[in-house]
C-alpha cells in the first residue's frame, strides 16, 4: 500500500471517518511534523461534502490522549482494579497462545474460547477479515452480531428483500421527510443537511420519536409516541390511507403481494384505537396520514430506535410497508431508508473464510454475554475482546461485569484505552487507530466505497487487528495462506464479489488513486426484489413459516415487571456508544448525564429540575441529573449517552437494560425496560 502519506511529515491527506455511523464521511487530515493537528471534512466527497460532526472534528484529542495505551500489559491486581505491568509483545503472544493451545486440547475444546467484537471501527478488513478467519481456524465459539440493527433489518428484509432503500442523494427531491425513531441531527447529520436543502424548496419535515431531541426541535412537526407502539401508528396510517382512497392501486397491483389482505387486516386499527395505544391524538393521526398520502415524493428515514424493543422487527416491517401503499418507490427521492448496506455487500466468504473452520461450532448471542459468562454448563473459559467495550455497551451490565470478574476466565482485550472491559482483562494489547491502518470502508446509508491509507505511524507499540491475528496464527502454528494475507490482498478478495454486480469496476487500484467510488446502484424496483415473490411482500408467507403473523401487526411489549416508567437509554450528541465517553474534550462538550422526565412524573415524586435522581429496577441502578419538562410523555424517561465509569461511575445506564432477545434477528431490547425513579436523597444535602 502507498506508504507515502506516512512518509510525508507535513501536508493534507485524504482519510475516512471510522465511526459506526451511517454518514461515513470523507475526511482531510492535516499533518505537521508527522502528527495530525487538524481533521476536516473532504469537500470533494459527493455526499458528505466537507461537513463533519464535532465527534470527529475533535478526534485528535482521542488519538493523542495521554491515556492511550502504548504497550502490552499483564494484570497484577484483582480483576477490575486496573492494576497492570508492562510486558513485551513476545510474552503477550506466547501467553495467549499457550493458554489457548491448552484449552483447545482439553475436553472442552476451542469452543470454550469466545471472540467478542463489534464495529468500534467500521473498517471491514480489521473488523470482519483476519479476526473471523483466525477464530474460524481455531474452532472457537461464534458470536451472533445482533446488538445493533439486527431486528429491524430482518423485519425490513421480509418486506423488501434486504437492506435496499432510496439513494440518500435523491432525497433532496422529497417534499415530505419523515424521521421515524432517529435523532438524525446527532446520528445521521448529512440526511439532515439534505432534508434542509429540500425544506428550502418547500419540503416539510416530520419527526416521530419518544423524545423531543435535537432532531425533533429542528423539525416542522414533532409527534411524540409512546415507546414500542410505532407499529400501531403505522397501521393506523394504513387504515386511513385505504379508507380515504389515498393508496396507489396500480402500484399495489403491479409491485406488491397481499394488498387486499392488508386492506382488510388494518380495519382493526382505526384512529381511536391507535390513539389509545400510542398517545398520539386522533386528529394528529388523521393529519399525518393525509399529509403522507397526498404528498409526493415522500420519504421515511427509519431509525434504530423503534427496533430496540421486544417487537422491533415487526415494527420496522410495518413502517416499511408504507411507501408501497402510496407508490413512493417509483418517485425520485421517495421511498424509505432503513439501511442500504446490501448495495455494498462484499464477498463475505472470501473475507471471512468460513472454510477454515473444522466443525460447526456453537453460536452465542452477543446480547446475552452476561448470561453466557455465568453459564455453568459448557462454560466460556477465555474471552477475546476487540472493537467493543461490553462492560459499558452490553445489556444487563451488572451481569456482564460479574462474568468478567471470574478469576477462571482468561480475558484478552485489544483496544486503544484501558476501557472498563480492559480493566477485567488478564492481558491488554494496544490497538492502532484507524488513521494508522490500511482498510476498506462501506457505508450502510450512502453508496460509496472508501479506502483508508495509513496517515501516521502506529502509536507506541500498538498494532492493528489484522497484524495481531496474523501474529496469533503464527504463535498457534496455523500456516494456512489466508492467515498470512496482507491487507491489500484481503481488500482485493473482498471487492471481487460476483454475487454483487454493483461493485463491478471498483478496485483497490482505483480506490488508491481516488479514495472513494460509487457503486452502480439502480432504483429499488428496477430489478426483482430478493423476496420469495420478487415483489414487496405486504403479506409474507416466509414470515408465516417462521412463526410470525404474515401481515404487519402491533404486538405489545413484553411485561418487564412492576416499575411504572418506560426507560429509553438513547444516544447523545458527542459520544458514539462508549467511544469518546472517556475523552475529556468530548465529556466537556456533552457536560453531564441527564434523565429527561415529564413534569407530571417529576412532581409526583417531588423531583425538581437538576436534582440528582436514582433510577432502578431489579437489574441494577444508576444516578443521573433530572431534566424536568415536557420533552417526553408521562410514563417515559429518557437518558442520552453511555457514560464512562471515569465520569463518576454512577451513570451505568445498561445496568438497567434487559438482555431479552427481540422478536426477530436475535436483536437487542435496550428500550423495553421499565424503571422507578426517586430523589437520590443522600446527594441532596
Amino acid at each position: 500500500m502507498n506508504s507515502s502519506f506516512i512518509d510525508q511529515p507535513n501536508g493534507i491527506f485524504p482519510s475516512v471517518c471510522p465511526l459506526d455511523c451511517p454518514d461515513q464521511c470523507g475526511l482531510l487530515v492535516r499533518k505537521e511534523s508527522g502528527k495530525i493537528v487538524k481533521i476536516d471534512g473532504d469537500p470533494s466527497h459527493p455526499v458528505t461534502q466537507g461537513a463533519i460532526c464535532n465527534k470527529v472534528r475533535n478526534m485528535t484529542e482521542r488519538i493523542y490522549d495521554p491515556n492511550r495505551l502504548q504497550h502490552p500489559l499483564l494484570r497484577t491486581g484483582p480483576k477490575g482494579s486496573g492494576q497492570f505491568r508492562r510486558i513485551s509483545w513476545e510474552e503477550a503472544l506466547e501467553t495467549i497462545a499457550s493458554r489457548w493451545k491448552t484449552l483447545a486440547a482439553s475436553g472442552e475444546g476451542a469452543e470454550s474460547i469466545l471472540p467478542y467484537s463489534f464495529y468500534g471501527n467500521m473498517g471491514r478488513i480489521g473488523t470482519e477479515g483476519m479476526g473471523r478467519r483466525f477464530f474460524n481456524r481455531l474452532g472457537a465459539s461464534r458470536l451472533i452480531y445482533s446488538i445493533c440493527e439486527a431486528a429491524g433489518s430482518e423485519g425490513y428484509r421480509y418486506t423488501m428483500g434486504g437492506s435496499y432503500g432510496t439513494d440518500p442523494e435523491e432525497t433532496v427531491h422529497a417534499k415530505l421527510h419523515i424521521m421515524w425513531g432517529i435523532n438524525a441531527v446527532s446520528t445521521n447529520m448529512h440526511q439532515v443537511t439534505i432534508a434542509e436543502k429540500a425544506r428550502k424548496q418547500g419540503a416539510q419535515i416530520v419527526v416521530i420519536d419518544v423524545h423531543r431531541n435535537r432532531t425533533a426541535k429542528w423539525a416542522d412537526w414533532f409527534i411524540p409516541v409512546m415507546p414500542g407502539t410505532d407499529a400501531a401508528l403505522a397501521l393506523g396510517i394504513m387504515f386511513i390511507l385505504f379508507a380515504e382512497g389515498l393508496t396507489d392501486e396500480n402500484f399495489l397491483q403491479q409491485y406488491t403481494v397481499g394488498h387486499e389482505e392488508l386492506r382488510e387486516h388494518v380495519r382493526q386499527y382505526p384512529p381511536d384505537v391507535v390513539s389509545a395505544i400510542t398517545g398520539v391524538p386522533v386528529d394528529d393521526i388523521y393529519k399525518l396520514a393525509r399529509l403522507y398520502g397526498s404528498t409526493t415524493p415522500s420519504f421515511i428515514r427509519i431509525g434504530n430506535g423503534p427496533q430496540h424493543h421486544d417487537n422491533g422487527g415487526m415494527t420496522t416491517r410495518a413502517i416499511a410497508c408504507l411507501p408501497a401503499l402510496t407508490g413512493q418507490w417509483l418517485v425520485k427521492g421517495g421511498g424509505a431508508i432503513k439501511g442500504n448496506g446490501g448495495y455494498l455487500s462484499l464477498n463475505k466468504s472470501a473475507l471471512e473464510r468460513p472454510g477454515l473452520s473444522r466443525k460447526n461450532t456453537r453460536r452465542i448471542n452477543m446480547n446475552l454475554l452476561g448470561s453466557a459468562l455465568l453459564e455453568p454448563d459448557r462454560p466460556i473459559r477465555s474471552l477475546y475482546v476487540y472493537n467493543s467495550n461490553p462492560a459499558i455497551v452490553a445489556p444487563e451490565a451488572n451481569k456482564v461485569r460479574e462474568g468478567l470478574a471470574r478469576e477462571d476466565l482468561f480475558t484478552v482485550v485489544h483496544d486503544l484505552f484501558l476501557t472498563e472491559t480492559a480493566k477485567f482483562a488478564d492481558i491488554v494489547l494496544p490497538a492502532t487507530s484507524s488513521f494508522e491502518n490500511t482498510d476498506l470502508y462501506t457505508s450502510y446509508w450512502h453508496h460509496y466505497v472508501q479506502l483508508q491509507q495509513p496517515v501516521i505511524e502506529p502509536c507506541g507499540e500498538s498494532k492493528s487487528n489484522v497484524e495481531v491475528f496474523r501474529l496469533l496464527a503464527q504463535a498457534m502454528g496455523f500456516d494456512e495462506q489466508p492467515l498470512r494475507d496482507t491487507e491489500e490482498e484481503m481488500i482485493e478478495q473482498a471487492l471481487d464479489a460476483p454475487g454483487n454486480p454493483r461493485l463491478r469496476g471498483i478496485t483497490l487500484e482505483g480506490l488508491t488513486a481516488s479514495q472513494f467510488a460509487k457503486a452502480d446502484v439502480k432504483p429499488v424496483l428496477q430489478d426483482k426484489l430478493h423476496t420469495p415473490s420478487g415483489r414487496i411482500e405486504l403479506y409474507s408467507k416466509a414470515m408465516q413459516r417462521s412463526g410470525y403473523p404474515a401481515l404487519p401487526t402491533y404486538v405489545p411489549l413484553v411485561d418487564d415487571g412492576p416499575h411504572p416508567l418506560l426507560f429509553i437509554p438513547t444516544a447523545n450528541h458527542n459520544f458514539l456508544n462508549s467511544t469518546f465517553a472517556g475523552n475529556d474534550k468530548h465529556i466537556r462538550m456533552e457536560k453531564a448525564p441527564r434523565l429527561y422526565m415529564n413534569i407530571l412524573d417529576a412532581e409526583a415524586r417531588g423531583i425538581r429540575d437538576g436534582d440528582t435522581v436514582r433510577v432502578w429496577n431489579g437489574r441494577g441502578s444508576c444516578e443521573l441529573a433530572a431534566a424536568v419538562g415536557s420533552d417526553v410523555l408521562p410514563g417515559v424517561v429518557v437518558s442520552q449517552g453511555l457514560w464512562s465509569d471515569a465520569a463518576g461511575g454512577k451513570a451505568l445506564v445498561n445496568a438497567l437494560t434487559p438482555d431479552r432477545v427481540a422478536d426477530m434477528g436475535n436483536g437487542a431490547t435496550f428500550f423495553s425496560g421499565r424503571v422507578q425513579v426517586a430523589q437520590a436523597l443522600h446527594l441532596q444535602h
